[in-house]
């Protein structure tokens, strides 16, 4: 599959909106809602996130 996203920074592999890395659909996208998200990038996205819970601290 291939796209075209004007958030997207080709020399960073980079959303230029969420300025981490560019997964389609991942939750902030412009495409969010629109697509359906594969298996791998669902899987991508969930690490993403627990590594991000991970290393904040916790709330009492």
């Amino acid at each position: 599959m291939s796209f075209s996203c004007k958030n997207y920074d080709y020399n960073d592999d980079k959303c230029l909106m969420l300025k981490q890395e560019c997964i389609p659909g991942r939750p902030g996208c412009v495409l969010e809602g629109r697509i359906a998200l594969s298996e791998t990038l669902i899987e991508r996205i969930k690490e993403i996130e627990h590594k991000k819970g991970s290393g904040s601290p916790k709330k009492k």
